[in-house]
């Protein structure tokens, strides 16, 4: 009995010995990590690390506390640590079976910047048994961080654009309407002599001695009101149309003006009559246009109002005489300044430009100075009008002077807290910040700029939110659409996007080679990234620290 006895406290002597003595390091194979390597969303990183405890290394009396730590060239981020406990231990924390081990996972959360773009996940953990601690060597996890959403920037962005609304060539329009007496052809001299028509015709004829400004035709339209038969009310439109086409010609060939007459004929004018019923206060007003709506045959819809006696008469004498005319537009082009003239007047005469001319003045100059110049002179004569200095700090934005420029759109805004152009672009500041929040709201203020969808396009990909961005864009074919489809798994459209921007640029073809890398396609890889670098030698720098060219550090090497 006592050697039974002895042999078993022998036994748990020898399993304490087992389940609280020392722990030993774990491996690499002991970890896993997903995504891997990382990939920097919404402005974080996030991973889920897997650590697989073997049976019988768990002590029942051991805590471990495990660590996250993201290492790069500059310094070290550690995220929020985790705890677990062997079950012998009285805790809250997780517990992990000494027998039988464990799988248990958790998630590092770190804040990208930039310097993390080539880095390493390590996890360091410490163990204690006891009052007995036991710090282990860091174990790498993973390689990090696929960073392509950053390169949505605002400087890949359109700044808005305050837009002239110059016209070249404008058009005048001079109207008379000869009025026909009832089932009649004939145009009477009163209605040929009344003022309306005499000014219209004086119009054309001044338009000879005008040095920019010129007659261009006339549009006619002569119609028949409708009541009695289509056939008749046909031949009383193009009756009307001869008799008045005639009168003009004549007077046309009298004044020595020469234009084209273009005719229209309407036999039963049942839109004018039923505006002008609507606009009347005649009787059974709302019998008659109950009559329109309901019948589309103009027989019978003529015989329906005749039913209605009362209303009839007063259609007879107050409506359909105003439907039985023809209707006279005559067009006089004003001829607008050339684009030489423009800028020979912006250099010798600059005031006798308007503000429309000198904004259009800034696109047909060549030199960002020319221009700054040109909205100089458009801010001092026009300072009540935003888009001149709007669009001085749009180029100080695309210079890379943001300082400058957000202290024009600042300005802009105290004077119109909603003006949507330089609210926009105040967001663009603030994303090129890293105020991505901000930019959100900013931009959020801009709604009617057309520059909006790509801009919070851009947001939304900085956001992580790449489905909404891509329809954001609306089809835009610029890089930040791409970084967003690329991000988004859609490489296909990307590269459709990316070859169909207009102006290429480094980060174009950079981009490029991003989407040949995920698509295995090396020798577009080392094509684009040598055009990349070609257009912008820091490109090169950049693709050396990039793990979306991991697995091509030879091409980057020869770059």
């Amino acid at each position: 009995m006592k050697k039974i006895l002895s042999l078993a406290v022998a036994t748990v002597a020898i399993l304490c010995v087992v389940s609280c003595g020392k722990l030993k390091p774990l491996t690499s194979e002991n970890f896993t990590c997903n995504p891997s390597p990382l990939v920097e969303v919404g402005g974080a990183v996030d991973a889920n690390i897997t650590v697989t405890y073997p049976e019988k290394y768990f002590k029942k009396k051991a805590v471990i506390t495990v660590t996250p730590v993201l290492v790069y060239a500059t310094g070290e981020t550690k995220a929020e640590s985790v705890t677990y406990q062997g079950e012998k231990v009285k805790g809250n924390d997780a517990s992990v079976s000494y027998k039988y081990g464990g799988t248990v996972t958790f998630k590092a959360h770190f804040d990208y910047i930039p310097e993390m773009a080539k880095s390493e996940l390590y996890v360091e953990y410490v163990g204690t048994v006891g009052k007995k601690t036991y710090t282990f060597d860091r174990v790498k996890v993973a390689d990090g961080v696929i960073a392509t959403e950053s390169m949505a920037t605002a400087e890949q962005a359109s700044a808005a654009y305050g837009a002239d609304r110059f016209v070249k060539d404008t058009f005048d329009k001079y109207i008379a309407t000869l009025i026909y007496q009832y089932q009649s052809t004939n145009l009477r001299s009163s209605e040929s002599g009344k003022a309306e028509m005499k000014n219209v015709e004086n119009m054309i004829k001044a338009s000879k001695d005008e040095e920019r400004r010129t007659f261009e035709g006339i549009e006619m339209v002569s119609t028949a009101s409708p009541e009695g038969a289509v056939s008749l009310n046909e031949r009383l439109a193009a009756g009307r149309e001869k008799s008045s086409a005639n009168y003009l010609n004549r007077f046309m060939k009298k004044a020595k003006v020469q234009g084209e007459i273009t005719p229209e004929q309407v036999a039963e004018e049942w839109e004018g009559f039923k505006a002008l019923v609507e606009k009347s206060n005649i009787q059974d007003k709302q019998l008659v246009l109950n009559v329109l709506s309901r019948i589309s045959d103009p027989d019978q819809r003529e015989a329906e109002i005749r039913n209605l006696s009362a209303a009839y008469k007063e259609l007879a004498e107050e409506i359909l005489p105003q439907l039985r005319y023809s209707k006279i537009t005559a067009t006089i082009k004003n001829i607008g300044l050339t684009d030489s003239e423009i800028l020979d007047l912006l250099k010798t005469n600059p005031d006798s430009l308007t503000v429309e001319e000198l904004l259009y003045a800034a696109t047909l100059q060549k030199t960002d100075a020319e221009k700054l110049n040109t909205y100089r002179i458009a801010t001092n004569r026009f300072p009540k009008d935003f888009r001149a200095a709007n669009n001085t700090a749009q180029i100080y934005f695309k210079q890379g002077k943001y300082d400058e420029a957000e202290k024009i759109w600042k300005e802009i805004v105290a004077k119109d807290a909603n003006n949507a152009q330089a609210n926009l672009n105040l967001g663009l500041i603030a994303l090129n910040k890293g105020e991505v929040a901000k930019a959100e709201a900013l931009i959020g203020k801009a709604g009617s700029a057309e520059e909006y969808g790509e801009a919070i396009g851009t947001v939304l990909t900085r956001q992580g939110k790449y489905a909404q961005a891509i329809d954001a864009f609306g089809g835009k074919k610029c890089n930040n659409l791409a970084v967003a489809q690329i991000c988004a798994g859609k490489y296909s459209d990307a590269k459709a996007t990316l070859e169909g921007v207009a102006e290429k640029n480094a980060t174009t073809y950079y981009l490029l080679a991003v989407v040949a890398a995920r698509t295995n396609n090396s020798a577009a890889v080392e094509s684009n990234l040598k055009q990349s670098v070609k257009l912008d030698a820091s490109k090169k720098a950049a693709a050396q620290n990039d793990a979306e060219f991991a697995q091509y550090a030879s091409v980057v090497a020869a770059l």
